[in-house]
């Protein structure tokens, strides 16, 4: 009896033996490799350490960024006048008296309006050009196209681009907001007799042209459209 409960008892100690040491290969030697348990808490698996030696990207913070104090809005003129200058005084008159206007899509507005307008011109096209123009422009856009048709010539015209545009003066006078700008284009141009011999300009080289034109709107009326008044008169 005794010798069977020493053999059970040296049994049971052996297999003790073998689970600690089985428990301790498991548990006792761990690398730093080893994937970390899942976190019920955290519905993840826990950050474990990284193998690779470059950093990790950063998670997206969840909350709104720190937004800094708004610069100050800068003045109507910045980039088109100088300071204290009488076009800047003008161009903040004409601001004052209507607040939708704005100089960034004037100036888009005037660039497209300058090249409509020497395009039409060149081609003759008066019904493009009347609602461009004021009433005494236009009367002299369309005498000099019907001289020119009356002569026979004709006028071949590419407008390439613009070099720049200024502003060349800005004033209100009474309802009246009136703006001078100066362009600088390049075009390529040719005049024709009824025989087809250029008799002006020349069908392949770019020349500069300078223009001065003058843009008014009332500034009281629903139409937001600017009309050309003038095509060679500077505001001082």
């Amino acid at each position: 009896m005794n010798a069977t409960a020493d053999l059970l008892n040296l049994v049971f100690l052996a297999l003790a033996v073998a689970f600690v040491w089985r428990l301790w290969v498991t548990l006792g030697q761990r690398t730093g490799r080893e994937r970390p348990p899942f976190d019920p808490r955290l519905g993840r698996l826990p950050p474990g350490p990284s193998t690779d030696s470059s950093p990790m990207p950063q998670p997206a913070n969840d909350r709104e960024p720190v937004r800094g104090i708004a610069e100050p809005d800068k003045p109507l003129w910045t980039g088109y006048a100088e300071e204290g200058s009488a076009v800047a005084r003008g161009l903040e008159a004409i601001a004052a008296a209507d607040p939708r206007f704005a100089m960034k899509p004037f100036m888009q507005g005037a660039r497209v309006a300058h090249e409509m307008i020497v395009e039409a011109f060149a081609r003759g096209d008066k019904a493009a050009l009347k609602p461009l123009l004021a009433k005494e422009v236009y009367d002299g856009f369309a005498a000099a196209i019907d001289r020119r048709v009356k002569a026979g010539e004709t006028v071949a015209l590419q407008f390439v681009g613009h070099d720049r545009v200024d502003v060349a003066g800005a004033q209100m006078d009474g309802k009246r907001a009136i703006l001078a700008l100066r362009f600088v284009a390049d075009i390529i141009s040719a005049t024709r007799d009824k025989a087809g011999a250029i008799i002006d300009g020349n069908a392949t080289t770019i020349r500069q042209i300078t223009d001065r034109w003058t843009f008014e709107r009332d500034v009281t009326a629903r139409d937001p459209n600017w009309k050309l008044t003038a095509t060679d008169d500077m505001l001082e």
